[in-house]
């Protein structure tokens, strides 16, 4: 017999941050930094998509990653993650050539059949903001000027 799974009744402690799902069996947390990678993991995925994230959060994320506090998985990447379900904002820059609103769409499809997959939660919605074209050539980091004699 197949076991089901159901949004669990809210808990008063602990429950800010974290889907829940619970069985007969138990119940399953699901960090929301856990649901962020799997959409950052799943937007890359995509075709047309150069790279997540607009230049503070590749600021930030570089910060972070030398600090080992962070990983390139989550840049550009937010997640509020309910009880049952999950919501997600992501800036990209897409590659100069490519449809933006078929990127777009096809970011959301991946995004939402990827963490629905992994997770169990619904995901809610998938908001995209294209903060940028890349073009082939462009350099993706600018480079520091040589200092001065």
């Amino acid at each position: 017999m197949a076991e089901t799974t159901k949004a669990s009744t809210p808990k008063s402690e602990g429950s800010s941050g974290t889907g829940r799902l619970e069985t007969e069996r138990g119940t399953t947390s699901i960090a929301e930094v856990v649901v962020t990678k799997v959409a950052g993991i799943a937007a890359r995925e995509v075709t047309g998509v150069h790279r997540l994230g607009n230049a503070v959060s590749r600021a930030l994320g570089a910060v972070t990653q030398r600090l080992q506090v962070g990983d390139a998985s989550t840049q550009g990447v937010n997640v509020e993650v309910t009880e049952s379900d999950a919501r997600v904002w992501m800036s990209v820059i897409i590659d100069y050539g490519e449809s933006i609103p078929e990127v777009a769409q096809a970011i959301r499809d991946n995004v939402v059949r990827r963490i629905e997959a992994t997770t169990g939660l619904h995901c809610a919605a998938v908001d995209i903001a294209v903060t940028d074209l890349y073009f082939p050539g462009d350099d993706d980091e600018p480079t520091p000027a040589a200092p001065s004699a």
